[in-house]
């Protein structure tokens, strides 16, 4: 399974999960498996997909995670740890970024996207060394999110594969 096909269902589960949402209209709707019957200033949790649809017509506001703060937390983490150490990151937390990016002003969008780079570039860099010297202990996994996952076993496969044509056999 390539990593676009990962993320696709991980990103698939992530937009079934519920939350929350505040009306800011009275709003009924009746759908095979979604109903709602709300009113103006109600808050209910839905799925995530519906809450999306919701909210792009303007009839609710999503109550979710603060994605700026938690990018900004991220940020500071990693650059606490040394270069062989990861802070953990759950493991949908590129997903839930996204999704939270696609929502903003392209303005906003572009500062995150530099803060998000910054990470991405600092944990890539850790994640490379880490899998070109050693195979993914499970504190390490809980560490990294999905999509991580799959680039350091690559890696590690990969520079395994390597050094086996180059040195052979021996280690």
């Amino acid at each position: 399974m390539n990593i676009s096909e990962l993320m696709q269902i991980h990103s698939i589960g992530y937009h079934l999960q519920d939350v929350k949402v505040n009306f800011g209209y009275d709003v009924k709707i009746e759908a095979p498996d979604v109903s709602i019957d709300a009113k103006h200033g109600e808050i209910l949790s839905v799925p995530r997909w519906v809450a999306e649809v919701l909210s792009a017509e303007k009839l609710a506001e999503v109550q979710d995670t603060d994605m700026v703060v938690a990018l900004k937390q991220a940020i500071v983490k990693e650059n606490v740890q040394g270069d062989f150490d990861l802070s953990t990151l759950e493991p949908e937390f590129y997903i839930k970024l996204n999704s939270f990016m696609n929502r903003l002003p392209q303005q906003d969008k572009d500062k995150l996207e530099s803060m998000l780079n910054s990470l991405v570039r600092k944990r890539q860099g850790k994640i490379i060394r880490l899998a070109d010297s050693s195979k993914m202990s499970a504190d390490l996994a809980k560490k990294l999110t999905v999509e991580e996952r799959v680039m350091f076993d690559y890696i590690y496969h990969n520079s395994a594969e390597f050094k086996k044509q180059i040195m052979g056999d021996k280690k």
